[in-house]
This record gives structure tokens, sequence and C-alpha cells, in this order.
């Protein structure tokens, strides 16, 4: 079992981040934390729909989650299904 995530930490991280996200058209949600670590984030706007926004998660997102909260064991992009209008 994973150590319990400093919930504070992650959302502190994701704050720092947030304003360059914004400078582009975007923004990220925390979606979850799950028992393993990993972190989940919605990507918005124009960050939702970047090209490269596996990279942004990656080499962006993560390090500086994993900065402010070293027991985070990863983070990956949330998305979204949406069939008929309804989201699963």
């Amino acid at each position: 079992m994973a150590a319990a995530i400093d919930r504070q930490g992650v959302e502190a991280a994701l704050a720092e981040i947030r304003p360059y996200l914004h400078a582009d058209g975007g923004d990220l949600v925390l979606h979850d934390i799950s028992d393993d670590g990993v972190v989940s984030v919605e990507l918005l706007g124009a960050c939702g729909t970047c090209p490269i926004a596996t990279i942004t998660v990656t080499a962006g997102i993560e390090v500086i989650v994993r900065n402010r909260a070293p027991e985070v064991a990863g983070v990956v992009a949330h998305a979204l299904t949406v069939t008929d209008g309804q989201e699963e």
C-alpha cells in the first residue's frame, strides 16, 4: 500500500502550475488520487486538446507535483468518455 498522499501538497503544486496553463488558454483540475499514489488531473481548455498534453503531464506537471508531494507515484491525464451525452 502506498504512503498517504499529502493532498494539500498536490493542490499547492497544481496552484503553482495553473498560471502557466492559463497563459496558454488552458487549466487543470485534480480529478482523483488513487490508493496506489497516482494523481489524476483533467486538462481543460486549450490544454485538453493540445497535441503535447502528454508531455505537459509527464515532464511538467508530474515533476512539480512530485517535488511538492514526493509520495506521489505518478500523474496521469484523466479523460472523460462521453457517450450519448452521458459521462462514463
